[in-house]
Order: structure tokens, then C-alpha cells, then sequence
């Protein structure tokens, strides 16, 4: 299965979504600190990370830009509270993949990591 990172300011959303997907059978680590998820993804490979665009020091797209840069290939799926047009165009000219809106459908969720791993092989 899947290595997934999570990074969420709010540690109960990325529990959620650790236990979610973990019940699918793949491997997640959830951060709430944007250093902490980029230094794990400088330092093992990841398939998919799930990125919440509001974020404490950083936002989720400069995130992304960040691992896009250490990690090409992986597969970002962002989250977001309040969906604008403006920050959906702006995740994926940086690479994002898909987006997910809050609160988070699990079926939703798991159907756009599925997509996405099938799309990365």
C-alpha cells in the first residue's frame, strides 16, 4: 500500500485521517508542524501527502511548493475549510493533484487517494 503523510494545524483532523486511511491498509504519519512533514519527506519517500491549506507558520500551498521541490513525484491532495476558486487554480498550477473540502468525507477521501495512487504508477 501507500506511504502517506498528513499535516494538519488541528491534530484531531489528522488523527481522523490517519486512522482512516491506516484501516485501508497504508502507512501514514500525521504532523501538525509544517518543518516537521517537510523534514520527513526530505527524508523518506512518500506516495501521497494530504496538506490542509490553513496551516500555523506556512500556508498548505507554500507547503506543497516546498515538497514539490525535494519530492516531484509525490502525490498531494489539499485540504481546505474554504474552498476558493483563486487557491484551488493556484494548488495545482504548483503541482496539487486534487483537493478535498471540509469536513472530510471519508468516502470522498479514500476514492481521491485511490486515484491518485492509480495515476502515480
Amino acid at each position: 500500500m501507500a506511504k502517506i503523510i498528513v499535516l494538519d494545524d488541528v491534530l484531531d483532523a489528522g488523527v481522523m485521517i490517519k486512522r482512516i486511511l491506516s484501516r485501508r491498509g497504508h502507512e501514514v504519519e500525521s504532523f501538525t508542524e509544517e518543518e516537521d512533514a517537510l523534514s520527513y519527506v526530505r527524508d523518506n519517500p512518500v506516495d501521497i501527502a494530504i496538506l490542509d491549506i490553513k496551516l500555523k507558520k506556512m500556508s498548505g500551498v507554500e507547503v506543497l511548493e516546498e515538497m514539490k521541490k525535494v519530492s516531484p513525484s509525490t502525490r498531494v491532495i489539499m485540504l481546505t475549510g474554504y474552498p476558493t476558486l483563486e487557491t484551488a487554480r493556484e494548488a495545482q498550477k504548483l503541482g496539487a493533484f486534487e483537493y478535498c473540502v471540509k469536513p472530510i468525507d471519508k468516502d470522498e477521501l479514500e476514492e481521491k487517494v485511490a486515484i491518485a495512487l492509480e495515476e502515480s504508477e
